[in-house]
């Protein structure tokens, strides 16, 4: 991940945002057919993972040995059924349930908190500065995979132990991004005029230095979520993060695994689910990211 990432530069020319700027990135946002497509796709399996209790489907968890790992179509089972005879389809909906939540909530949580150390030690600067970035750094000096498996495997196996390594993990890059922004905005003419009126430092950050730093912070958060359900996948994958017999993503790929000789095209399915929103979220954030460009 990547400390200044490109969403920095779509506000290289800080000034207080309008109405008129807002309506411009939704108008250029409604241009970008890839964004369109993506955001599509998006809410289609969002609003399936959150439906999924009142459509119909099969119970994710009866199991059946006669029915194991049969293939697509059978019996009505459109998508085959998993290595205990459970409905493939149905197990991909409801796993969706949970792979979207270890990779939304960790995200916001760390917004909210990295967002408020770096707008922090950004605005105060010197030994503030200095004393929340080292802090920062701390945590920011290893690699994420490997953090975020380091403290699910102190914490335990656990939905609850997942959200608070992911979080932790995500909120330094943020803090950096929301600092880096906030120094910046911080020599603006509109915030040195703030501060001559007399205007306190809290109501100066509400009032204007949020509002520029809002926009960079939320477009690179946007693009963590990917890496939020990638990295909750693969700690369920290796036993560290939600327990059998939850629905979810990465658990599903660790028990199908054995059976990708036997019938791939079951066992590639969680997969194939995990890539395909991951990706999604990813080009949704980029193109956010062009859309906030005021040169685009």
């Amino acid at each position: 991940m990547s400390a200044l990432p490109q969403a920095i530069t779509a506000h290289a020319g800080f000034r207080r945002p309008t109405r008129g700027y807002w309506h411009g990135v939704g108008r250029r946002l409604s241009r970008d057919p890839v964004a369109i497509g993506c955001a599509l796709v998006l809410l289609v399996i969002v609003a399936l993972a959150i439906a999924a209790p009142w459509i119909g489907l099969d119970d994710p968890y009866k199991m059946s040995m006669i029915r194991r790992l049969k293939p697509p179509g059978y019996q009505g089972h459109l998508l085959g059924t998993d290595e205990l005879g459970r409905d493939m389809l149905s197990r991909l909906i409801h796993g969706g349930r949970l792979s979207l939540f270890t990779g939304f909530v960790p995200v916001v949580l760390a917004t909210l908190t990295g967002g408020a150390l770096g707008i922090a030690a950004g605005y105060a600067g010197g030994r503030w500065n200095m004393v929340i970035m080292r802090l920062v750094d701390v945590f920011y000096a290893f690699p994420s995979v490997l953090l975020a498996v380091a403290i699910s495997g102190a914490l335990g196996a656990g939905l609850t132990n997942s959200i608070v390594s992911l979080t932790l993990v995500f909120i330094p890059p943020i803090a950096r991004i929301a600092e880096s922004v906030t120094t910046q905005v911080r020599e603006q003419d509109f915030v040195e005029a703030a501060r001559a009126t007399g205007a306190s430092g809290l109501r100066v950050v509400r009032g204007h230095v949020l509002s520029n730093v809002i926009g960079p912070i939320l477009v690179y958060a946007s693009s963590l979520i990917s890496v939020g359900i990638v990295i909750a996948s693969g700690l369920s994958f290796l036993g560290l993060g939600v327990s059998p017999p939850n629905a979810e993503w990465g658990l599903m790929l660790n028990t199908l695994r054995q059976a990708i000789y036997v019938s791939p095209l079951n066992a590639i399915l969680p997969g194939i689910m995990i890539f395909v929103t991951s990706m999604c979220f990813n080009l949704m954030s980029d193109g956010l990211r062009g859309a906030m460009d005021v040169k685009a």
